[in-house]
Order: C-alpha cells, then sequence, then structure tokens
C-alpha cells in the first residue's frame, strides 16, 4: 500500500524534482515567444549593474607643440538590484493517495509520480503567467507585484524621466511616415546610443482598439492598397500584427478577462528587441543546501513532507528566483490612439 514515505524516495528529492520541471513544456507567453530577455544566471541573490557614460567629445583645435585636448574618463554609475522570490504550492493530503493504486504495467511509484506531475504542470501554468504579467511591466519601465504594487521603477533606478504618451490620433493622423520617425525611431535610436543595429526592430504591442483603428487610418489603408499586401485589409486580423512605417505593430493578447494580463485598449507599449541586454531575466539559486553557490536556474520544483509525527500531507511548490529588469529604460515608449 502507498504511503506517505513515498515521497522520501529519490525521485521526489529537490534535485530530482527541480530537473524534472526543467524538462516539463511550459505554457509559452507572448514576451517569452520573443526572446526578449537575456537569460542571466546567478549564484548569488543580490547583483549589480553598471552604467559607463559613453558620450562623444568634439576635439578642439590646438597649437602643434601646446598641451593637446585630454579625454575625460567616462562616469561608471553602480547600482544594487536583488532577484524576487515567485512561489506556489500546493498541499497533497494522505486521503487523496488512497484512490492511486498500480494499473496495467504502471507500478503505484508510477502513479504518484504521474499525479505529481499534473498538479506540478498546474503550478507551472501560474507562474509562467507570472512571468509573463513580470515582463510585460518591465517593457513598462516599472516593475509590478500581482496587486500593482511597484516593485523597481526603472527609470528612477537609472536616472531617468519617462517619457510622455504619444498622440497617434489615428482617426485624423497624416504624415504618419515622418511622425513616427520623429516620434518613436528616432528616440529610440538615439536611447541605445552604439547598441542600436541594423539587425533589430521596433516592436509595439497594442490595446484592441489602438491596432484595429491603426489599421482604420487613411494612410495606412492607402499605402496596403497600392501592394501585394493589400488582401491583409480583407482578413480578420484580431490578435494579429503588421509592419507599416519600420515598426511592427502587435495586437497584444493576454489573459481572457483583458485585465490580468493585457494592455489597454486604447493604449500601446513601444520597445526594441534585437539588442542585446537592453532586457534581462536574471535568475538566483533557491532556497536550500542542495542549490547553494550553483547557477540560478529558471524554475525550481520540490516536496516537502509532513515534519510533524502525523505525517498527513505533503506540500508541493514551484518557484523562480528571477527579475526581469529593463536597463535601458529610455528605449521605452508609450502610446494612445
Amino acid at each position: 500500500m502507498i504511503g506517505m514515505n513515498v515521497f522520501k524516495q529519490d525521485a521526489f528529492s529537490a534535485l530530482s524534482m527541480t530537473a524534472a520541471i526543467q524538462d516539463m513544456e511550459t505554457v509559452p507567453g507572448f514576451l517569452r515567444s520573443l526572446n526578449l530577455f537575456t537569460p542571466t544566471p546567478i549564484r548569488t541573490k543580490d547583483f549589480f549593474i553598471e552604467k559607463r557614460g559613453q558620450t562623444l567629445k568634439i576635439i578642439p583645435v590646438t597649437e602643434r607643440g601646446s598641451a593637446k585636448s585630454r579625454r575625460s574618463k567616462d562616469r561608471r554609475n553602480v547600482r544594487n538590484f536583488a532577484t524576487v522570490r515567485l512561489a506556489e504550492e500546493d498541499r497533497i493530503l494522505a486521503d487523496e493517495l488512497q484512490g492511486i493504486r498500480a494499473f496495467g504495467s504502471e507500478t503505484e511509484l508510477e502513479a504518484v509520480q504521474t499525479e505529481i506531475a499534473r498538479r506540478q504542470m498546474l503550478l507551472d501554468n501560474d507562474l509562467s503567467a507570472t512571468i509573463e504579467r513580470h515582463m510585460l511591466s518591465a517593457i513598462n519601465g516599472i516593475l509590478l507585484d500581482a496587486d500593482d504594487t511597484e516593485i523597481y521603477d526603472f527609470y528612477d533606478e537609472f536616472g531617468v524621466v519617462q517619457g510622455s504618451e504619444i498622440n497617434f490620433d489615428w482617426a485624423a493622423k497624416t504624415g504618419v511616415k515622418k511622425f513616427i520617425a520623429e516620434n518613436v525611431k528616432r528616440p529610440i535610436i538615439r536611447a541605445l546610443g552604439g547598441r542600436a543595429t541594423t539587425g533589430m526592430e521596433i516592436v509595439a504591442l497594442c490595446g484592441d482598439s489602438f491596432f484595429d483603428k491603426l489599421q482604420e487610418n487613411a494612410e495606412y489603408r492607402a499605402t496596403y492598397l497600392q501592394t501585394e499586401a493589400a488582401r491583409t485589409l480583407l482578413q480578420d486580423n484580431v490578435f494579429d500584427e503588421v509592419r507599416a512605417w519600420g515598426v511592427r505593430w502587435i495586437n497584444y493578447r493576454g489573459t481572457d478577462d483583458n485585465s490580468t494580463i493585457a494592455i489597454a485598449s486604447d493604449k500601446c507599449k513601444i520597445f526594441p528587441r534585437g539588442v542585446p541586454n537592453v532586457f534581462q531575466a536574471v535568475y538566483s539559486p533557491a532556497e536550500g543546501f542542495d542549490f547553494v553557490n550553483t547557477l540560478g536556474l529558471e524554475r525550481y520544483s520540490m516536496i516537502v513532507p509532513d515534519p510533524t509525527v502525523a505525517n498527513e500531507y505533503a506540500d508541493l511548490s514551484v518557484a523562480s528566483y528571477c527579475l526581469h529588469l529593463c536597463t535601458t529604460p529610455n528605449a521605452l515608449l508609450q502610446g494612445n490612439e
């Protein structure tokens, strides 16, 4: 007969459970699928980001034989950050194992592992949704907790003033190409400095109404009618994307309640993609001696049996010790329709 002692076997050790969750197929969030955040595993909770000011200096003319102009040292600023714990658990009661028994070629141990994997997947789905929400708030420049309290304001952390929201006014806007160049593309490229490359792209995540009104803009429609892409105007582009004026416009789909993970219907969030380290996902090791002085992983999982003599339950947990951050918040823009 199966009992709570089953969780003391090697198959349910912290190392085994963590290894198992690495192999589990994760529910993909859209921002995760963009590969926007550079994974950065570390061995500690705290870490530092150093920014060097790389300003160009115009060299003045000097007479031969006189002292040369001396370049001043780049100013360096070091900022301290700490990863946060995102963790959820599910309690497995002894009574719930009574109905688990071997069938066919499956042993009792395998039956328990199947049940644990099912519960682990549910916890992992919650963690994936939470990470998507953290990524979305990071591209907004302010990392928010589940209750919308502020974890980090990256504008404050890096000494940057958040820019004003861009009013696109799609219903009446003309001269759109110039407007996008002046208000979107050039500001982002200048904010990136020497890191801006020809391989980068500018992405705008759009709320529903913003995305619809963009496609109703007279210049957008006139431009597309002159191209082979004109047929896209007849297609159902709900939760789709279009490319126009050098920007990739995406109708972002979050949670179905359109509030837990979402972009306001009349808004958009604009950011660069394909530029190293603008966005980083820093991972610390989990709590516990098993993970001391190891490089952090994206996810951890473990089972902790009831420590009392009653031996009535075991707690299954999934966690990530991470921080999703933007190191160049002046390259982030926001707009309204």
